[in-house]
């Protein structure tokens, strides 16, 4: 709550004081009676809560914020220097309502209160569920939870490890399982804190170990296993408690962690950002291990159920390919009859093209017939042989005019049935 406390300093000059010669003296500088303000000020709200709309965030190089706190009516100036910023959970953005505490001092150099925050937090939603989506939200646009990213599990891996508290029911759990299940296997335990501070990067570490393990294993000559899986998490609690699975640096490992991961915090109800960017998400670390190891039973199932499913197929195959092969054989003839066949088919093609050839011959020979008749009809001795004649020079041109001869000429009269030689007279 805001407190105030009454100005206990006497004023600079009373009212009622006399006006002396030397009053202009005794009157205050401007730095003067700004720090008696500060002094009142900070003396009386060094403890209080406000609320407001952020507005005119900055955050420079520096990691501190400066904004203005503001409603319908009046307006604060406000800073959050880093190191308090560095222990909110979630980022402060433009146009979001918070409660903002901490204390009310005067900045000097320009005459201006502020507020100097200490923490604040969100109006209507948890910090840490605000702190959740706004990670959420931002490690899904840079693509951490894309499906394409996913890696299938191998299956039944030979050397699983477990990131998780040594001490806690989840690697109990866990163990219990793959013992009953698979109790053959190899299990290294990468133990590190799951709640408080120190977790998350305990969690980081762990999983950078289980990596270098497996580098180990990629020189060879040690006879060591590399781990194929990971299951990471623990057991139920409330959101402070899982918060070390969203943060930032636990998401950014798990995304680029060269073995695949399954993530299996707290109850099924429970998310984390560790559930978006793992591999897998499993609703308990039970669950976890079921997953990786199913029970024997269950694959003998499968594989007697696949095997009567394929051998169903295989004799429905095996029935069609009888059905058509017998379509087929009732479609085949005995080769002697098909050799008739082609031979008839033979003949016919034979008659057929020698009644086509005799056709062409008739025809061309009608053609032969006619052109001959036409050319008859149109020679010179048909014309010759009606009493006409053709005279024609020794050159051989025809006479076609008195004027094409002189006297002397000697001229070639051609008859029907010979040449007569005539000169001109």
């Amino acid at each position: 709550m805001l407190e105030t406390k009454e100005l206990t300093n006497q004023p600079v000059l009373p009212v009622d004081a006399p006006l002396t010669a030397d009053w202009r003296l005794k009157v205050p500088t401007v730095s003067e009676l700004t720090r008696r303000l500060r002094g009142h000020i900070e003396n009386s709200f060094f403890d209080v809560w406000v609320r407001g709309e952020i507005s005119t965030l900055r955050k420079p190089g520096s990691g501190h914020s400066y904004f203005t706190l503001k409603d319908t009516n009046a307006q604060l100036s406000g800073v959050l220097f880093r190191g308090a910023a560095s222990k909110l959970k979630f980022q402060v953005e433009e146009g979001m309502e918070v409660l903002a505490h901490g204390s009310v001092t005067v900045y000097e150099a320009r005459g201006q209160y502020q507020l100097v925050c200490d923490t604040i937090e969100p109006c209507g939603v948890g910090a840490l569920q605000l702190a959740f989506e706004q990670l959420k939200s931002r490690l899904n646009q840079e693509g951490l939870f894309d499906a394409k990213k996913k890696r299938v599990l191998p299956f039944l891996p030979k050397h699983i490890g477990i990131v998780t508290s040594a001490t806690g029911a989840a690697v109990r759990d866990v163990l219990k399982v793959i013992s009953r299940r698979f109790p053959d296997r190899q299990i290294t335990i990468f133990p590190c804190a799951v709640q408080g501070e120190k977790a998350a990067s305990e969690i980081v570490t762990a999983l950078n170990l289980a990596e270098k393990w497996n580098s180990l294993c990629a020189q060879g000559g040690s006879g060591r296993l590399p781990v194929e899986v990971l299951i990471v998490g623990r057991g139920g609690g409330s959101l402070e408690d899982l918060w070390p699975f969203n943060e930032e640096i636990v998401a950014r490992k798990l995304a680029t962690c060269s073995i695949p991961t399954i993530s299996a915090v707290g109850h099924e109800i429970d998310f984390t950002i560790a559930d978006f960017v793992s591999d897998l998400r499993a609703p308990t670390p039970s669950a976890a291990a079921e997953i990786v190891f199913p029970k024997l039973e269950d694959l003998i199932y499968q594989v007697e159920t696949r095997r009567e499913r394929l051998e169903l197929l295989m004799k429905k195959r095996l029935q069609q390919l009888r059905l058509h092969l017998g379509h087929l054989s009732q479609r085949l003839l005995d080769p002697r009859e098909r050799i008739r066949q082609l031979k008839d088919q033979f003949r016919k093609e034979i008659d057929h093209l020698t009644q086509a050839m005799r056709t062409r011959l008739q025809f061309a020979r009608r053609r032969l017939e006619n052109g001959a008749g036409l050319l008859q009809s149109l020679s010179p001795l048909q014309i010759l042989g009606r009493g006409y004649s053709v005279t024609r020079t020794p050159e051989g041109t025809i006479v076609r005019s008195v004027r094409a001869v002189k006297p002397g000429d000697t001229i070639q009269t051609q008859l029907p049935d010979g040449t007569l030689s005539s000169q001109v007279l």
